[in-house]
C-alpha cells in the first residue's frame, strides 16, 4: 500500500474489511459493493492455486489460469466501488465498536465486521520433486485435474488412509494406477479386494523421489530399494493448513479437521466465527472447497454480514430518533 492510502485507510471505517483476495474473498467483496457497503479486500498475493495452469469446474470459466480469474474478480469489485489493496495482516484487535487490522507494513484499516478468506497452505509429504510439479503434474483432486491426466499413467503416494479413495476415484480416469503404499500402512482386506479388482497396482516400500525427464515432467517414481515405476502424474495427499494465525488476539484459533486431513477455523451456517464482528469463508473454514464452493461460500457469507449490518444500522437509527424525540420533548418543556 502506498502512504496515502495509509492515511486514507487509517481515516475511514469500512463496514466490511476482508482479508484474503481469492475466490471467496472476492466474490463476498462483490456481492457487498453491489448492495453499497463501503468494502477493503487486503490481499497477499499468494493464492492457493497459482502454481496450477488452469482452474476447472467453475462454470462458463472452466480453464481460466488462476490468476487471470483474480483479475478478473478484483476489476468487478472496483467497478462497483470496492477497494482491493495489497498487504499481509500480521494481526487484529477489537478498538470499541471496531475491529482494527494491521498489516507487516504498517497499514491499520478499521471496520465494522471482518471476513477472512485467507485460504490454506498445502503441506507436501517431504518428497524430492514433489513441490516443483505441485499443481500441474502432482496432484491431489480428481475434479480439478483429473481430466487432463485421463489414460496417463499415474501414481498414487500413500501417506494415510486417503490414498486408497484417491486410488479408486482416479481409476475412473484411467486404467493405468500404481498405488506406492510408502508410509501409508497397508490396505484393509476389503480394499485389497477392491485394488485387485480394479487392476490397480500396488507398490510396497518408501518413495525416495519423484524423478524427471529432460522436458522437466514426471518419469519415473524411485523407491529406496532403487526400484523405478513409470508415472506421468503423481497424486499425493497434502496437510491442509488453514491460514489462520494473525486471529490469535481475537481468541480465534484453528481445529483438527473431523477426518485428519489438516486444520481450519469452525464457523457456524453462514460463516459466523463465534466472535463478535468476525467471519470466515472458503478454504480457512472447508479444506475440501473447490474454487466453485469457495466463491459460493464468499457470497452466502456476505449476504449473513450484510443482514448482521441491517439490524445494527435499524438499532442505531431507532436510538437516535428517540434521542431526537427526547431533546425535542425536553426544550418544549
Amino acid at each position: 500500500m502506498s502512504e496515502n492510502t495509509l492515511v486514507r485507510t487509517n481515516d475511514r471505517v469500512w463496514d466490511v474489511v476482508v482479508v484474503g483476495g481469492g475466490a471467496a474473498g472476492l466474490s463476498a467483496a462483490l456481492t457487498l459493493a453491489r448492495v453499497r457497503r463501503s468494502v477493503l479486500v487486503i490481499d497477499a498475493g499468494e493464492p492457493r492455486n497459482a502454481p496450477a495452469a488452469a482452474a476447472h469446474g467453475f462454470l462458463s470459466r472452466d480453464g481460466i489460469a488462476p490468476l487471470e480469474l483474480l483479475r478478473l474478480g478484483r476489476e468487478e469489485v472496483a467497478s462497483y466501488g470496492g477497494r482491493v489493496e495489497s498487504g499481509r495482516v500480521s494481526g487484529v484487535r477489537r478498538e470499541g465498536a471496531h475491529l482494527v487490522v494491521t498489516t507487516e507494513d504498517g497499514v491499520r484499516a478499521r471496520a465494522r465486521r471482518l471476513l477472512v478468506t485467507t485460504g490454506l497452505v498445502d503441506e507436501l509429504p517431504d518428497v524430492p520433486g514433489l513441490a516443483e510439479l505441485w499443481g500441474r503434474d502432482v496432484l491431489h483432486c480428481p475434479y480439478c485435474h483429473g481430466w487432463e491426466v485421463r489414460d496417463a499413467a499415474v501414481g498414487v503416494l500413500a501417506t494415510g488412509p486417503a490414498a486408497i479413495h484417491q486410488a479408486l476415484m482416479f481409476r475412473q480416469l484411467t486404467s493405468d494406477v500404481t498405488l506406492f503404499l510408502h508410509t501409508g500402512g497397508d490396505p484393509t482386506d476389503e480394499q485389497w479386494e477392491q485394488l485387485a479388482a480394479l487392476d490397480i497396482d500396488v507398490v510396497d516400500g518408501e518413495v525416495r523421489a519423484l524423478e524427471v525427464d529432460d522436458r522437466g515432467r514426471p518419469a519415473r517414481v524411485r523407491l529406496a530399494s532403487g526400484e523405478s515405476v513409470a508415472a506421468d502424474a503423481l497424486v499425493v495427499a497434502p496437510r491442509f493448513v488453514a491460514r489462520a494465525g494473525f486471529l490469535a488476539e481475537l481468541g480465534l484459533a484453528v481445529h483438527e479437521h473431523p477426518m485428519g486431513m489438516g486444520v481450519q477455523l469452525v464457523v457456524e451456517p453462514g460463516g459466523f466465527t463465534g466472535v463478535e464482528g468476525v467471519w470466515a469463508a472458503g478454504n480457512v473454514t472447508d479444506l475440501m472447497a473447490s474454487v466453485p464452493v469457495a466463491a459460493a461460500s464468499g457470497v452466502q457469507t456476505a449476504a449473513a454480514i450484510n443482514m448482521d449490518l441491517i439490524g445494527a444500522d435499524a438499532t442505531a437509527a431507532v436510538t437516535a430518533r428517540a434521542g431526537e424525540a427526547a431533546q425535542a420533548a425536553a426544550r418544549n418543556a
